[in-house]
């Protein structure tokens, strides 16, 4: 991948939209194809796995992260 720079104007709206998507992180990857964005470096919550497989209903989950933390 190439880097490519950006003015400060646009650089500050796409922080804007970000935020406004709870995207704090201050290195990701936009996917416009697959529409997607990729965050970097940071650990992931259990609320962001689920918001991104959309698989689970918050009570499963609640009982799946009870049985993870049981240790």
């Amino acid at each position: 991948m190439i880097p490519k720079k950006l003015d400060h104007q646009t650089a500050k709206e796409l922080k804007a939209i970000l935020t406004r998507l709870n995207i704090f992180n201050q290195r990701v990857t936009i996917d416009f194809g697959k529409e997607t964005v990729e965050i970097a470096e940071d650990e992931y919550s259990i609320d962001d796995i689920l918001e991104a497989a959309g698989t689970l209903t918050p009570e499963r989950a609640e009982e799946l992260l009870e049985e993870v933390n049981w240790d």
